[in-house]
């Protein structure tokens, strides 16, 4: 493993990923990569756990090629310097910000998006000039071999390479010193990743997840609140880090709401025969899930096939925020519905709870809308809509607090992986006296009078 670092060091301080061409030309490559193989990428990942080629497409590869496209359209912009105004203490003199890749980068991918979770932070390295290491999940082990190979034919492995394997292998890469770690997993092994960054005085992004409120409100729209609420909760059968992992629904109208959200459900027939469901990915995952459920808590489904992996969509109700289904993130088809009262109140419930990753908010009323907004702390999230923004390369995407640290997606994933150089840039024909000694109270007071301008 120290070889392969190293391999990359030396490509990097060979200075070629400084050049923007080169950078643009890997892109090139690898969105021509990608699109020549989709058929393959798609193949691999429905081995993997049954997700279908318009799943695949919709929700990985066109993120990824949507990014892709942004970076070779702006690269060039985002690598500028930016002049800023120099203050008056400095006369004569000029100053500006330099971007300059960080090094030698480390992505550690994960499994319930495989392609974009893995690629997609890739390829904001790749655009800041870095050097990667891939380290996919092992999990689906079709989608880590095909990403595996495709890497390896088609790039130098000083620049872009992918390693496969389990935690050992992972825990050989944390052990040595990268310029830049990005990882997108649990709270619980971001820590791990986070500790052994330390070590080195790496930085870190860290994507991870949460309890993710969704605010239902008197007055929504509710057929259209419904019918988004049920397709961002059981897309990927649930195992989306930003999907809504509970609803938190005006009483008056709660009822209403676990109807049309059955009819909804019905009327979608999920399945993997409908090519719109997919497989919880391992064994273990699965009795996970299926501990969450408290029979007397179902009001509709708990359906599960552990032979085949299928956990049928899922709500509870009647339930508190003291129910085991409510202790950690759900990663699952299951839907925990919480009635309230209150909206100050719920909300004040949400924030005893780590900061989630997302938050959403259904509703009519501005007054409600800046409530749940203004009022909580999260990553990123959205009104009368769920999900959705992370397929806008404008905003930014990342966590706060336990859910993440950093953000990437266009302009921001390239900022997570480059340094900002502040410089000053001084001509030598004239120089103030002020700084040198001898040293006086007249030169003080000058001093002061400059810091003000």
């Amino acid at each position: 493993m120290i070889d392969k670092v190293k391999f990359q060091r030396d490509f990097f301080n060979s200075n070629v990923t400084r050049d923007i061409s080169f950078r643009k030309k890997q892109l090139h490559i690898l969105f021509s990569l990608l699109k020549e193989n989709e058929k393959q990428l798609c193949k691999a990942i429905h081995d993997d756990f049954g997700k279908s080629e318009f799943e695949t497409i919709a929700t990985e590869l066109e993120l990824i090629y949507k990014d892709i496209r942004k970076a070779l359209k702006q690269l060039s912009q985002w690598s500028r310097k930016e002049p800023v105004s120099t203050n008056l203490l400095n006369f004569p003199a000029h100053s500006y910000i330099q971007p300059e890749p960080l090094g030698v980068s480390l992505v550690i991918g994960a499994w319930n998006y495989p392609y974009q979770l893995s690629i997609a932070p890739a390829v904001a390295a790749i655009a800041a000039g870095c050097t990667v290491i891939l380290k996919p999940s092992e999990l689906p082990a079709r989608t880590s071999a095909i990403m595996a190979k495709l890497v390896s034919e088609n790039f130098d492995p000083g620049f872009f390479h992918v390693v496969e394997g389990g935690v050992q292998k992972t825990t050989e890469l944390l052990q040595q010193k990268f310029d830049k770690i990005f990882f997108t997993g649990s709270t619980h092994v971001g820590r791990i990743v986070y500790e052994a960054a330390a070590k080195h005085l790496t930085p870190v992004t860290l994507e991870l997840g949460g309890k993710s409120p969704a605010f239902v409100t008197r007055g929504c729209n509710l057929k259209m609140t419904v019918k988004r609420l049920i397709w961002s909760k059981f897309l990927n059968s649930g195992q989306t880090c930003i999907a809504p992992d509970y609803v938190m629904v005006d009483n008056k109208i709660r009822d209403n709401f676990l109807e049309k959200c059955v009819e909804e459900i019905e009327k979608r027939s999920y399945g993997l025969e409908n090519n719109n469901y997919v497989q919880i990915i391992n064994e273990r995952n699965f009795d996970r899930l299926a501990a969450m459920v408290d029979p007397e808590k179902v009001y509709y489904g708990g359906k599960m096939d552990k032979e085949k992996r299928i956990f049928g969509p899922t709500l509870l109700h009647n339930l508190s925020f003291e129910n085991k289904v409510m202790e950690d993130e759900i990663f699952g088809p299951i839907l925990p519905v919480i009635g309230y009262d209150d909206l100050d109140a719920a909300i004040s419930k949400v924030n005893e709870l780590p900061r989630p990753l997302s938050c959403y908010v259904f509703t009519n009323n501005k007054e409600s809308e800046q409530k749940v907004m203004q009022g909580i702390s999260f990553g990123g999230g959205g009104v009368n809509e769920a999900v959705m923004h992370i397929t806008n390369p404008n905003l930014p995407f990342g966590g706060v607090g336990n859910s993440g640290t950093g953000k990437y997606h266009g302009e921001a994933g390239f900022r997570e992986f480059s340094n900002y150089k502040a410089i000053l840039n001084k001509p030598t024909w004239f120089e103030l006296n002020l700084k040198y000694a001898p040293l006086s109270k007249a030169k003080l007071r000058w001093i002061r009078r400059f810091f003000k301008f």
